[in-house]
Order: C-alpha cells, then structure tokens, then sequence
C-alpha cells in the first residue's frame, strides 16, 4: 500500500468515525418537525403533543414549525431536501404521501425516494355525518337503500377536491354502486357547518368535526369507516359489517417522516421513543381528545400502509376520474 491509499484509508476511516459518533451522541441539538398545515389543526396539534413528550425523553428541545400551502408542498420539499442528521423531521398526512402523488404530475419531492419512514402516529377515524332533516334515517343500510331509490339527488360535502372526505365517499360510492353528487368546499368547517346546516345531505367527515354537532340532533352518525368499532361508540357499525364488505376500511392518518438517508440507528431510536411515548396515558388521552387512535410501530409498519394506501387510492381516483384543481 502506498502513501496515497493510505491517506485515502484513513480518511475513510476518519469519515466513518465521525459518523459513528454523531449517530452515538444524537441528539446533540435543537429537533425540528415540520408542519406542512398551518397551526392549530388537527396535524399541528398532534405534532406538538408528540414533540413536547420526544423533548422530555431525548432531553434535547423539539420545536414545531409550520411551513404551510401548496398541497403541503412547501413543508414537504423543506424536509427533504434538509441534511438527513435526525433533526429535520416531517409530520406527513395521507394527503401529502399517498395521494398528492397520485393528483399531481409535478411534485417538489417524491414521498418514496426523499423520505424514511419514522413512525404511524395515529389514525383519525372517518364517519358518516348525515342531516337528520334531509334525511331522516337510522342506519346506513337505509342510506344506500335510499342513494339508490335517487341516484345523483343526494349530494355530499368535502374539504376539497382531492381530500381524505372526498375520497372516502368515493370510494364508498364504488363499493355500494350508488351515486352521489360532490359538493367539494375549502376546509373540513366550512363542509361540516353546511352539513349541520341543512344545504348539503351529509358528509365523510372525521370524528372530531362531528361530535360537537351529534347532541344537537341536527346530524347522525350513521356508521364509521373504521376497521373495527369506535370504542367510545360501540353502538355505531363499520361500514364493512353493516354492508357486508368485509375490506372496507378507510381513515386518515398522520406520520413522522425523516429525510431518506437518516442512518437507521437514529430512525430505530426515533421509531422506539415515539412508541414510549404514545404509551403515555397522558399523550394517548390527547390524542383522542383530538379524534385520533394513537398507533406507533415499527418503521416498517408505516411503510407498508404508505404502499397499500396509494395502491388503494390509486384505483379510486382512476375510477372516479379525479383531477387536482
């Protein structure tokens, strides 16, 4: 070996050790999650639960900061295109890595290529949301039964084109073979209020959105899209036993995400804290104060869900021909 091999050597070997050590001492600085959403919403909140319980445990600041607009766009290019240290993190949505990819033909990063997958962090229950007025009826086996009797005369509202609500209902259009007419709107309280209000007949609209209109009798919870039953609602069905569609599941979800080359030590360490931490009575009561399941898991876990995800709504956005606005 010369002398140049040897310098070479031992520059590999210098680089190496450096890595070593800074994957041994992570965290050393200042954690960032990135909000793709603006501040306050569901996402948001849920990012600085988990953010505030990863602090108390890595004994390091985490910070939440929101990049919003774009479809999540922004928030997402940041993150990716950020050093894959551990301390530039992504709270990501269904919307931002299994279904932007499916509407839009240009995206500043690709959700496979430019992320790791960290942890699920929750799943956010979807239900039926139907006005009692504009439809006085008790189950969702009267609903399909009475879609059907009026196809395209009954009309459902979303949060937007392209939305968790929106492919919800289609996809449940799909499985029933019944007809609907979308209202799309912009945001999830504008859709829910004209719901509550009587302009539209009903909505898939998430949990927390519809409880606090349940007491008021103007809407009715008619089912859930949920793979099993609500705990705190045992007495609403899934759409799957209801209808007999044994697969029927559908729910949005939020998860944390890491620039794709994150060393896997760190990913593991971020992946096992996080589970800690949604195992904490007092993060798991938040969570579902905020209508969400808490999860966790390994990154794996996740990443099938991100595969089987767009898989699904692959086929329900070609189907129903949706286009991004």
């Amino acid at each position: 070996m010369n002398a140049v091999q040897r310098t070479i050597l031992a520059c590999v070997f210098a680089l190496i050790g450096g890595l070593a050590t800074a994957q041994t001492n992570w965290p050393a600085k200042t954690i960032r999650i990135v909000v793709p959403f603006p501040a306050g919403g569901q996402t948001d909140v849920a990012a600085r639960v988990i953010g505030q319980a990863l602090g108390e445990s890595l004994q390091t600041a985490v910070i939440i900061e929101n990049k919003a607009g774009a479809h999540g766009f922004i928030g997402g290019a940041e993150v990716a295109k950020a050093p894959a240290d551990g301390y530039t993190l992504l709270m990501a949505s269904t919307g931002a890595i299994a279904i932007n990819p499916l509407l839009h033909d240009r995206m500043p990063y690709d959700p496979n290529r430019d992320f790791t997958p960290v942890s699920l962090l929750m799943t956010v229950p979807i239900v039926i949301m139907a006005n009692t007025q504009l439809l006085p009826l008790r189950s969702v086996q009267e609903l399909v039964a009475h879609v059907k009797a009026h196809p395209g005369q009954v009309n459902f509202a979303s949060a937007g084109n392209g939305g968790s609500s929106h492919l919800v209902a289609e996809y449940f259009k799909h499985r029933t073979g019944t007809v609907m007419t979308h209202i799309p709107y912009k945001g999830e309280a504008p859709a829910t209020a004209d719901v509550v209000a009587g302009q539209v007949h009903l909505m898939f609209n998430t949990l927390v959105s519809t409880l606090p209109h349940l007491k008021s009798g103007k809407v009715r919870m008619l089912a859930t899209t949920t793979r099993e039953r609500l705990p705190e609602y045992p007495e609403v069905p899934t759409v799957a036993e209801a209808l007999n569609l044994k697969d029927f599941e559908a729910s949005s979800w939020a998860a944390l995400y890491a620039p794709a080359a994150t060393s896997p030590e760190i990913v593991a360490r971020l992946s096992a804290e996080v589970d800690a931490a949604l195992k904490r009575p007092s993060v798991a009561k938040r969570l579902k104060e905020l209508g969400a399941m808490p999860v966790g898991g390994p990154p794996e876990r996740l990443a099938v869900l991100q595969r089987v995800e767009r898989e699904k709504w692959g086929r329900v956005i070609k189907a129903a021909g949706i286009k991004a606005d």
